[in-house]
């Protein structure tokens, strides 16, 4: 009973968003801005059609720079923008 219990915990019925986007700005404290760029076709043309949102993310130990490739995961509210928090650096800006 205690083994199924645990299972449940870690598969969510409605998992948590992840997406991976691009670090544009880290001037405040704790926070990092990210763009994700999404691609979807136009419903009537079915031209590719590129989509940019800005993301607040909690950046706990502010070491991300302006273009780092970042992963981020939906989480609570955290403050009146941010949604979100980092999972992982995928690349380092250079």
């Amino acid at each position: 009973m205690a083994e199924n219990t645990a299972t449940e915990a870690t598969t969510r019925a409605n998992p948590r968003k992840v997406r991976e986007g691009l670090v544009t700005s880290t001037a405040m404290d704790k926070t990092a801005v990210v763009s994700v760029t999404e691609r979807t076709r136009h419903p009537r043309y079915a031209k590719t059609v590129q989509r940019t949102s800005k993301l607040y993310v909690h950046d706990e130990t502010n070491d991300l720079n302006v273009g780092d490739r970042v992963r981020i995961q939906e989480t609570r509210p955290l403050s009146k923008l941010k949604r979100w928090r980092v999972v992982e650096v995928l690349e380092r800006a250079r």
